[in-house]
């Protein structure tokens, strides 16, 4: 007989300082780690749980495999999650097809994270991971992904997705969102941090910076051999920002 899942996390307790790692990542629920570059679900749990109440609305506009949806459900939030890939939204409602003890309201749907269809100050708290820059492609061409995009423009629509933020946020609440760097050429790109300052420029004062520990991406084989023989380090951890609307 295959062993049950629990629906929630045991002797969870939120983090208290700037760097967090999950070497476990997290199997309650519907979560697994089938969805490429989907980020741990204790990620937006401590999220949520700190940045809002039951009740608040959660926006995740890259909702992926659906991790943070499913952590909305699980806390009482209500919940919109927004898409440009049709495959991810599927997934993403398959996964909330459990039965729990909250009540919230939860809508999934296709969209363009650049232009929400969203009322202008109605998000209590947005929880989120965006693709990073040309490292894993979604999709095979849909227009609009910005996993497709090199750098550059990478960062102009991320620019447009920070002004919409911006937008459907409610005065005092906050923004989350997770990113990593990239490599080129053996120089380090600071997707990251180029990111952040364009949530700025949008108008969000930050609130925290979180360094999260990559796990399960030990250095053998092909990229230790050329970690060493080119002589760089390999990427291990992301950003967790953490902006305020003020």
């Amino acid at each position: 007989m295959a062993k049950k899942v629990p629906l929630q996390p045991k002797n969870f307790e939120l983090e208290t300082n700037t760097v967090w790692a999950f070497p476990n990542r997290g199997k309650w629920a519907t979560h697994d780690a089938k969805y490429r570059g989907n980020w741990s679900p204790y990620i937006p749990r401590n999220v949520i749980l700190r940045y809002s109440s039951e009740g608040d609305t959660v926006l995740d506009q890259f909702v992926g495999g659906g991790t943070t949806a499913v952590e909305a459900k699980l806390t009482g939030r209500s919940f919109i999650g927004v898409d440009i890939n049709p495959a991810a939204v599927e997934l993403t409602k398959n996964k909330l097809n459990f039965e729990c003890d909250t009540s919230a309201d939860i809508s999934v749907r296709l969209g363009d994270a650049r232009k929400l269809d969203i009322l202008d100050g109605s998000i209590d708290l947005i929880c989120t991971h965006p693709p990073y820059a040309d490292i894993i492609n979604y999709s095979d061409g849909i227009e609009g992904d910005l996993s497709l995009l090199s750098i550059k423009p990478f960062l102009m629509e991320m620019s447009k997705v920070a002004e919409e933020c911006f937008r459907v946020l409610k005065k005092d609440k906050f923004c989350a969102i997770l990113m990593g760097d990239t490599r080129k050429k053996g120089m380090v790109q600071p997707l990251a941090f180029e990111t952040m300052r364009l949530f700025e420029l949008a108008g969000f004062k930050l609130k925290e910076i979180i360094i999260k520990e990559q796990h399960n991406c030990k250095a053998t084989g092909y990229w230790k051999t050329n970690s060493i023989k080119y002589n760089f380090l390999l990427l291990a951890h992301e950003y967790l920002f953490v902006f305020k609307k003020v």
